[in-house]
């Protein structure tokens, strides 16, 4: 990708002047390219510019639904190798009079209620690793990378996104997004999927105002239908997958070629920037 950002430079009078080179020779190398780069995703620069942006043109807003849901990317790099835990084994009965046994460890999503969005994130594990989803077609597609988890708003600007591992669960970055969508836009309804049909998330959702509308997961039982004001509503989450669809066709994130999450993370957010002002040019049309 950098040598071909090189090449459209030295051809285009009009590129390279718009980028701030008014000769040939001003043109930096491809290594102070990339050496550029690597300081822009240790500084986190697309996440910054990116809520800079949010910021800017949402905040005063107020956003009726943010549809949630997450695409795969595919990776560059082998996949890590999978932490096999020791299972210990587990006393039957109750425990004797002064026996002491180690306490249940505490879910995620349990912990992530009273954590900041930050502290959340932390937690997520962010190594190029082997994840499944089905995709919109019910079908389901298995992919080595990572996994990107975008809010979406109602006129499809991208509001939050965060990067995971492709093996993390949709769920699991659900409450984090609520809380960081939340501290940068007012907005009233929360739209998921049946991957986020969790008690934890719906306490989160209706903890910070908003009204959940997620569709139920029926685990192997009948399926429970919403009711149809909700039905309505919930038409709105097609936003987020033609999102999806465009952030991958247009704007990169289909062919992702730097290594290591903080790059491929940074290529995917400078993506997100180009789609949110592409999005209100639109918009403003």
């Amino acid at each position: 990708h950098t040598r071909l950002l090189l090449k459209d430079l030295q051809r285009s009078p009009n590129l390279k002047r718009i980028c701030g080179f008014s000769s040939i020779r001003e043109i930096p190398s491809e290594s102070t390219f990339s050496r550029a780069f690597f300081e822009f995703a240790k500084d986190g620069l697309g996440e910054k510019v990116h809520k800079v942006l949010v910021e800017s043109h949402l905040k005063a807003e107020l956003v009726g639904h943010i549809s949630r849901d997450s695409t795969a990317i595919e990776g560059r790099e082998k996949a890590a190798k999978k932490e096999k835990k020791e299972k210990v084994k587990k006393k039957k009965g109750r425990p004797k009079k002064g026996e002491i046994r180690e306490a249940k460890e505490e879910k995620r999503l349990d912990r992530q209620i009273n954590q900041s969005f930050e502290e959340s994130l932390k937690e997520l594990p962010t190594v190029c690793d082997i994840g499944s989803k089905k995709n919109s077609k019910g079908y389901l597609e298995t992919w080595k990378g990572y996994k990107l988890h975008i809010d979406v708003s109602d006129c499809g600007l991208p509001v939050s996104a965060v990067l995971t591992s492709a093996s993390v669960h949709d769920s699991q970055a659900a409450i984090p997004m609520i809380k960081m969508t939340s501290a940068r836009v007012d907005y009233l309804y929360d739209v998921m999927d049946a991957a986020y049909d969790a008690g934890q998330i719906y306490e989160t959702s209706r903890t910070l105002g908003h009204v959940p509308l997620i569709d139920r997961n029926s685990r192997g039982k009948e399926s429970i239908p919403m009711a149809p004001h909700e039905a309505v509503r919930y038409n709105e989450r097609t936003v987020a997958e033609r999102l999806n669809s465009r952030i991958k066709e247009d704007f990169g994130a289909r062919n992702v070629m730097v290594k290591g999450a903080e790059k491929v993370k940074t290529h995917l957010m400078f993506g997100l920037i180009v789609l949110f002002a592409d999005q209100l040019l639109k918009l403003a049309n």
